[in-house]
């Protein structure tokens, strides 16, 4: 089953099956003419016959399973058996040709109708599957000649390259069709998104917006309230202003949850699209930046500031977290490693390091503290 698609989604690749079923169809009647043409000249006609019949019950056969909508019918072990089945009763061939019809290269039992396999095999398993069917074909073709011929080589390379040419193109199909779902959905998202922040908007930010100003204006108790809601203020238009985090390929969104981050005291700033990262790398990246914004809240005091920073490079992401407390006095965390206090370094340089990603420290007396995290996007 395509964990893309489905169990009963319309496979992308179905017009390549679909044209698997036409070249079966079409090259079985090649197969009948040249049975009619050589009949005479075979050393078993009766076996010949028998073969061609078989060739048909299978083309009926594979074309009943083929031409299912759900990538879930067409089975890996019925493609493989389309191969196997294709190749036995192309070894059939010795026994049909005499060896004046061999010699003179009278065509194969089976004739261009083993091509459907590979082609099947690259549509269902790409590139690489549509390959080593076209391999397996060909030493197939070369058993059946009784030896390697310039005709079997040349048939080799139609059936691979047919086998690997169909095969990317059926990976090329549901690749497309995977981003074109997901964009979609992130459309309708979007849209969703929008007409709650217009409604939250109309109502609960703007109550939120007044209780903060009115607050700040009486002072006392009302001023901590005032600052209680705009927090919630600011926590809210970043909740509906910010996409979905998940995506179905299992990939989350590392700009949308940083933002999520963002309040009064901490600024985030981000690219404008998306930061797809595995949801592994997201959670530990994102628990990094907690731990950091955490010890701004333990140790730059109740006015500092912060700021995160991300930034995508393309072969990695960085992101960088930066107050404007008082900074680390130098051996600081040195000492603390020394007391057993090892909150720092395993919180997050443990985490970075087993992203397979890089930590340092920029820091001094009265400059504030900066964090730089690089982690490979792979």
């Amino acid at each position: 089953m395509s964990r893309r698609f489905g169990p009963t989604a319309r496979e992308p690749a179905t017009p390549l099956w679909w044209g698997t079923i036409g070249l079966r169809v079409l090259t079985l009647l090649f197969a009948l003419g040249a049975v009619i043409v050589h009949s005479d000249g075979y050393q078993r006609p009766w076996l010949a016959w028998t073969v061609l019949g078989a060739m048909a019950l299978w083309t009926v056969a594979t074309a009943l399973v083929y031409a299912r909508e759900a990538l879930r019918w067409r089975w890996r072990w019925f493609v493989l058996a389309d191969v196997v089945v294709t190749c036995a009763l192309m070894l059939t061939s010795p026994w049909i040709l005499t060896d004046a019809q061999n010699a003179a290269v009278a065509p194969l039992i089976t004739t261009v109708w083993v091509a459907g396999a590979p082609v099947a095999a690259g549509t269902r398993f790409g590139g690489v599957g549509g390959v080593a069917a076209g391999l397996v074909v060909a030493a197939a073709t070369g058993i059946a000649r009784q030896g390697f011929t310039l005709d079997v080589a040349r048939d080799g390379v139609l059936l691979v390259a047919s086998g690997l040419l169909i095969g990317m193109s059926a990976t090329t199909a549901r690749k497309s069709a995977a981003v074109l779902a997901e964009a979609l959905r992130t459309e309708v998202a979007n849209a969703e998104r929008e007409r709650l922040a217009r409604d939250i908007h109309d109502s609960v930010l703007q109550v939120l917006a007044r209780v903060r100003r009115r607050g700040a204006e009486l002072g006392g108790e009302a001023a901590e309230l005032a600052e209680l809601a705009g927090e919630q203020e600011i926590a809210l238009r970043a909740l509906v202003t910010t996409g979905p985090t998940r995506h179905s390929t299992g990939e989350t969104d590392l700009r949308a949850a940083l933002q999520l981050l963002g309040s009064s005291k901490v600024q985030v700033a981000a690219p404008a699209g998306e930061v797809n990262l595995p949801s592994r790398t997201t959670a530990e990246l994102v628990a990094v930046v907690r731990e950091a914004l955490s010890n701004v809240d333990k140790h730059a005091g109740a006015a500092a500031k912060a700021w995160v920073l991300l930034e995508d490079v393309g072969r990695e992401v960085v992101v960088t977290v930066r107050d404007d407390g008082p900074g680390i006095p130098e051996g600081r965390l040195a000492d603390a490693e020394g007391e057993g206090r090892l909150g720092v370094v395993r919180s997050m340089r443990g985490r970075v390091a087993e992203l397979g990603g890089t930590i340092s420290l920029e820091t001094a007396p009265g400059q504030g503290t900066e964090w730089e995290i690089r982690v490979p996007r792979k």
